[in-house]
Parts: structure tokens; C-alpha cells; sequence
């Protein structure tokens, strides 16, 4: 180093260093910044940094360099830039992917799995700079003594996840931020069994992460001619559309409906899928078929398909032609919304939890019908799902397996430890849904070709899905659910969301809206505790997570509340779920059931508010 660069350096660390002392950055911001600033291998980026240190731009350093970007359930994700221990970056991109290597050779060597060469399956989604990213993964792995197989064109997440099987290969990474913004983008990590990394995997490759120097690189035009890179062709294409087509449960095809991507991977998947069955009656919003990472039709540029208003510009065309729904996939097609229309033509957009049941129930009855169901199957839901699934699963005599955290990589873990030949069907409240073992990861493409296989059984039948939905009220009572999520960005968000998850854990309120709280499950210190009283009454073995659950009664309904810090983005979501009985009617259940959330909401958000005021 020479002089001037060690006093620019050290210029720049008394900068810093005063800026955390004056309260301009924050500690763990300032030791993110003075690892970049000191250690060799971020070198390239020193001269940008000092650039924003001697601008004083302390608070943008701030959003940079607040947080290491954890493994979270979609692995890591958030906003992306040139610079920053806390974005999605060319370096923390290289960092995930030689700790992601690292982690895994290790493994092999562990489990004397030294024999082949090890292999790695890449892909990426429509957003920007995700083949920028996913080359980059390649071209590292490669690096590292991986065989890669590349997909060179934007595939679903799901996909990804079937190659990793298909393939038999050590790991795999899709490039993607899912439904988040257009700014964001992420990596997520595959293990050999298809399933997104578990515990104690998440940590062992974040210490290898965390121990990246000089990353080697490979030239990616060269790696391909040598053969390091496989380009993945159309043969992996057709062999997923296969496995996918190859779960359907019915022949019923006539059913018309409008499909939109959203901008993003799912015509190679789920419109795939559905015209490779037969339905012929399903066409594609046109608006919001390219492949655009700015997403520019969704209203608001945010394509999360649980957002009613995606639908918005899909319904205004719907209304012109005879459509029965409406489907919307995610940008990495794996979660899928649907939009029923009803008996005076209105859409009505269904939540997770109503089509997560009304699939279950469907896939139940099939299978019961063809005689391939018996006590030993079993479906999987998580800890913030709809109770009616449960309740479903008990109707049909089959296993339910409800004690699983947020997230389908501990969906696949749960397949991966019983026996996968007796799954049939998981589903989680944020839209997603999976059967079969030819994937282990939630795909909007078998959601898709369930969904419209009963609709068109139903139109048969002169009903709807919604009829359906009825149905399932009249059998098992009225259930009404609602996810509510409080932004919280930033370093300061971060310290929010902890201070309301403490204030819950330590003094929760006995009483909101008229609702008594009876006990609350807590997955993080595993333990149940009698309520107004906070007293420990019972131990909690598993799973382990940073999860609130709290039961409780009204004077019509019962009630649950769940509460959890998002893993993939700044956020605390609260997931509230209401039970009662549908006498006299569903409408009157319906209307009480509303009243008794819309009174525990409010009264949550003033609590909520008190807390941080405090």
C-alpha cells in the first residue's frame, strides 16, 4: 500500500469512526464500512467508499452497510447496489456464492463424497442484473471445482429446484427476489435434495461467507468451451413440464380463463403447463407478458400477487370477454393467486388460505375417489396456515403435519424426513403450493393446473370455486383469515421489530378488542405460557423459530393471532385467524367474524404504537 493510499484510508476511518461516535452511523454500519475500507479483498470498491465518507453521506452508508445480509427463509435478499454488506451487490453476489461452495466441498468431504466431481445447477428470473448475478454464481462455482449447469435463459424458481433433482446435483442457486420490488434482488441456495438450505446448513455456509477473501472467478465464455459450464437446454424444460403434467387429477378442461406473469418467468412454466393439458380456453394478459424487471403494468411496480391490486388491469380486460378467472403467478413463478368471477360478474380474489383449502380439498377428494388415499398420507401445512386445512385433512382420514415454521424449505425437510411416496399436498397461507416429489419447492404451475381442473369440474356442475368454498364453510364452520404486515426498514426498523417482539414475549396484553387471550406458544424460547398471568405451564420441544402464537376467545369466536419477524424482508407480519360457527348463516358468521378482527386490529395497532412511543 502506499502512502497516500494509507492516508487516505486512515482519513477516512477518523471520518468514521467520528460519524458513529456523533450518533451519524450506527455501530454495526460503522464496522461493516471499516472491514471494506481495511481488508484486501474489497479493494476494488475503496475508492467509491471514501468518496461517500468524505460527502458525508452518512446516512446512505448507513442503508449499505447497516447489516450483514443474513440467510433468511428465501436465502438472502434485499435491494440492490455497486457497494454494501447489507445489499445485493457483484461482491456479497461472489461472497454467497464461494461460502455457498466452500460449505458444500466441505460437506462432500465429510460424507466422503469425493469420488465425482461436484455439481451445481444456476438460474435466474426476469429481474435486473439477475444474469448479471447468475453468471457471476457460475463463473465462481466453477471456479471452485463445481461441473455447472446453466440456464441461459430466465426459468422459474421451481424449475431450479426440480433440476437439482433431476440433475443429482450438489446444490443449486436461482437468482431472484421473488415478489419484492424492482430494486431488490437475492440468492437462493438448493441443497442436493432440492430444498431451499435448512439449519444447520444456513449457518455453516454464512461462517464459510463470512471467511471470503479472494473469491477465484472463472471466465464464463471460457468455462462454457471447456466444459466447466453446461449451457441446460430444452430436454430440463420438457422434463419439468412432464413431471408437473404427469400429477394431474382430472380430465375436465372447459374452463376459460386470463393468465398473467406479471412480467415474469411464469409463460415458461405455468402457461406451459396448463396449454400442454389442454386447456385451451386459458389465454395470457398481454399487458404483462414480457419479461420486465421493472415491471412496468403492475400497479405500484410491486408483483406480489397476494396484493389484490395486481389484479387491477387483468379485471378491467376480463370484464370485456367471458372469463371464469383470473390467475396471476409471482416473477419466479412459484406462487399463485387466483380471481373468481361471481354470480353478478365481479371478481373476487381469493386469499392463500381459502385456495389453499379449497385445493386441499380437491386433491383430498380425487384421491379418495381413485381409491389412492389411505390413513399413512399425509399433507403439510405451516404454523401460520388456515386451521380449515387441518380440518380438511382430518375429514379424509389422512395425517396432517401442522407443527412447521414459515417457509417450504421446512416443507421439504419434513418430506425429506418421512416418506416421501405417501406426501400429497402442502400449501402456505402466502399463496404457495406443492405436490409430488418432482420438485421440493412451492410452484405456481401445479397451483395453476389444480386450480383450473376444479373450476372446470364445478362449471360442470353449474357452481364456482366460491360455491365450493361454501361448501367447505358448511362442513367445518366459517373461517376468516388476514396477513397484516408493519414495515419496518432500515437499522432503526430493525430495533422496532425487536422491541415489539420483546414487548409481546414480556407483557403481552391479556385483552385486545374484546378478544381474552388464553395462552400464547412461543417457538423461540419453547415454551407455553398461561395468559393474563405470562406463566410458563408447558415446554415446547419444536420447531425452533422467532414465532408468537396466541389463542384466545371472544364471545362468538374463537381466535388466533400469530406474529413473526419476516425473514426475507424489514418487516413483522401478524396473521389472524377467526373461527366460529356458521348458525344461523355463513353471511351472519361471515359479518361477526369481520367485526371481531377489524376490533382486534385496532386495538393491536394502538398497542403496538404505545410500545414504540415508550
Amino acid at each position: 500500500m502506499s502512502n497516500d493510499e494509507h492516508q487516505t484510508i486512515t482519513s477516512a476511518l477518523a471520518a468514521l469512526h467520528a460519524a458513529v461516535d456523533g450518533g451519524q452511523l450506527t455501530c454495526d454500519a460503522g464496522k461493516n464500512i471499516e472491514r471494506w475500507l481495511v481488508e484486501t479483498q474489497y479493494k476494488p470498491y475503496r475508492i467509491q467508499l471514501v468518496e461517500l465518507i468524505d460527502a458525508h453521506h452518512f446516512t446512505e452508508l448507513d442503508r449499505l452497510f447497516w447489516e450483514r445480509i443474513p440467510f433468511g427463509t428465501g436465502g438472502r435478499r434485499g435491494p440492490m447496489s455497486t457497494i454494501g454488506s447489507a445489499t445485493i451487490n457483484e461482491r456479497t453476489i461472489a461472497e454467497s456464492a464461494h461460502g455457498l461452495a466452500t460449505y458444500v466441498l466441505r460437506h462432500r468431504k465429510e460424507s466422503s463424497r469425493t469420488k465425482q466431481t461436484p455439481r451445481a445447477v444456476v438460474a435466474f428470473d426476469t429481474r435486473h442484473r439477475s444474469e448479471e448475478f447468475a453468471r457471476l454464481t457460475a463463473c465462481v462455482l466453477a471456479a471452485n471445482g463445481f461441473h455447472v449447469d446453466f440456464f441461459p435463459q430466465p426459468r422459474s424458481t421451481p424449475e431450479l429446484s426440480f433440476a437439482v433433482r433431476h440433475l443429482q446435483c450438489d446444490t443449486g442457486v436461482m437468482i431472484s427476489a421473488s415478489h419484492n420490488p424492482p430494486s431488490d434482488n437475492g440468492f437462493k441456495a438448493y441443497w442436493s435434495t432440492g430444498g431451499q438450505i435448512l439449519p444447520p446448513h444456513d449457518a455453516g455456509i454464512i461462517a464459510c461467507v463470512d471467511k471470503a477473501t479472494d473469491i477465484p472467478v472463472v471466465d464464463f465464455d471460457l468455462a462454457v468451451a471447456e466444459n466447466q459450464i453446461t449451457l441446460a437446454g430444452e430436454s430440463i424444460d420438457a422434463a419439468y413440464v412432464a413431471a408437473v403434467c404427469d400429477l394431474s387429477l382430472s380430465p375436465c378442461r372447459e374452463i376459460s380463463a386470463l393468465y398473467t406473469p406479471l412480467h415474469g418467468v411464469g409463460e415458461t412454466s405455468v402457461y406451459r403447463v396448463v396449454k400442454e393439458v389442454g386447456f385451451d380456453g386459458v389465454s395470457i394478459f398481454e399487458p404483462q407478458r414480457s419479461q420486465d424487471g421493472s415491471f412496468p403494468n403492475v400497479p405500484d411496480q410491486l408483483p406480489n400477487p397476494e396484493r389484490f391490486a395486481v389484479f387491477g388491469p387483468a379485471i378491467e380486460s376480463a370484464r370485456q370477454i367471458d372469463v371464469d378467472l383470473i390467475l396471476a403467478s409471482d416473477p419466479d413463478a412459484d406462487r399463485m393467486a387466483v380471481a373468481v368471477r361471481n354470480d353478478v360478474g365481479d371478481f373476487i380474489c381469493l386469499t392463500g388460505n381459502q385456495l389453499g383449502s379449497l385445493l386441499t380439498d380437491y386433491v383430498l377428494r380425487q384421491r379418495a375417489e381413485a381409491e389412492t388415499l389411505s390413513p399413512d398420507h399425509y399433507i403439510i401445512e405451516t404454523l401460520v396456515t388456515t386451521p380449515l386445512i387441518a380440518d380438511i385433512g382430518h375429514f379424509y382420514g389422512v395425517q396432517v403435519i401442522r407443527d412447521v415454521l414459515v417457509g417450504f424449505k421446512y416443507i421439504a425437510g419434513e418430506i425429506d424426513a418421512r416418506c416421501a411416496d405417501q406426501f400429497v399436498f402442502a400449501a402456505e397461507e402466502s399463496i404457495g403450493f406443492m405436490a409430488g416429489n418432482y420438485s421440493h419447492d412451492k410452484d405456481a404451475a401445479i397451483g395453476a393446473l389444480y386450480v383450473l381442473e376444479l373450476a372446470a369440474e364445478l362449471k360442470r356442475q353449474g357452481q364456482t370455486l366460491l360455491d365450493r368454498l361454501n361448501e367447505l364453510y358448511d362442513r367445518h364452520g366459517f373461517f376468516l383469515e388476514e396477513t397484516i404486515s408493519k414495515m419496518c426498514p432500515g437499522p432503526t426498523g430493525q430495533a422496532q421489530i425487536q422491541q415489539i417482539m420483546s414487548a409481546l414475549r414480556s407483557r403481552p396484553s391479556s385483552v385486545l378488542g374484546g378478544c381474552v387471550w388464553e395462552s400464547v406458544r412461543d417457538f423461540r424460547q419453547h415454551e407455553v405460557r398461561s395468559l393474563p398471568s405470562n406463566n410458563v405451564v408447558e415446554q415446547l420441544p419444536f420447531p425452533s423459530g422467532d414465532l408468537l402464537i396466541f389463542s384466545g376467545q371472544s364471545s362468538e369466536c374463537h381466535i388466533t393471532l400469530a406474529m413473526r419477524p419476516s425473514g426475507t424482508e424489514p418487516k413483522i407480519k401478524f396473521y389472524y385467524f377467526i373461527n366460529r360457527s356458521t348458525d344461523p348463516s355463513i353471511a351472519f358468521a361471515r359479518e361477526r367474524a369481520m367485526t371481531c378482527l377489524n376490533d382486534i386490529r385496532a386495538a393491536l395497532d394502538q398497542w403496538m404504537q404505545e410500545v414504540i412511543e415508550a
